[in-house]
């Protein structure tokens, strides 16, 4: 790349930023401040539950649960090293989803990086502090229960819901070729 390219794209790159990290900044304080208000203010390892709704076949309850392993409770385990090595992983990504936000070539896809980046941050967070994430939101309905998860969770979820629109859906810019 020239350097007349570079100092180009410098300027988008920095948009993207300003974009995304704020929103990664944004979910990162909702989650822990979510996680402490249910951890020091509800107290709820020692409640264990607290039903909130209950709609006919729907429910919604936090209930406390330390997830030791991945996403839905995947690789958990009780070794000593086990949450530092998924921290360094999470904090990896982290990192990759940075540099791609630098380079996002859309701002709902800077957004979307921001809200997946603070997710893993605030569960890096957790896992340095506890040796596991904080999970206390239990949707259910007839019965059947939906992994427990947090805010940081949620924010990753629905920032890879984008990308993946993003990816499928978005048509490339006139003048751009499919490959």
């Amino acid at each position: 790349m020239s350097q007349a390219a570079a100092d180009a794209t410098a300027p988008a790159q920095h948009g993207r930023l300003r974009l995304g990290l704020p929103a990664a900044a944004l979910l990162l304080a909702a989650d822990q401040a979510s996680k402490w208000w249910v951890l020091e203010g509800l107290r709820l390892p020692e409640l264990r539950q607290v039903p909130l709704l209950a709609a006919g076949p729907f429910g919604l309850d936090l209930t406390m649960v330390w997830n030791r392993g991945v996403t839905f409770g995947l690789f958990s385990g009780d070794g000593p090293l086990n949450h530092l090595v998924l921290a360094l992983l999470a904090a990896a990504i982290a990192l990759f989803l940075l540099r791609w936000m630098a380079r996002a070539e859309t701002r709902l896809v800077a957004v979307a990086l921001g809200a997946v980046v603070g997710g893993a941050v605030g569960n890096v967070i957790d896992r340095l502090r506890f040796g596991a994430v904080v999970d206390f939101v239990d949707a259910h309905a007839w019965g059947w229960h939906w992994y427990v998860f947090n805010v940081a969770d949620a924010g990753i979820v629905c920032g890879v819901g984008v990308l993946l629109a993003d990816a499928l859906f978005r048509r490339p810019p006139a003048g751009k070729e499919a490959a």
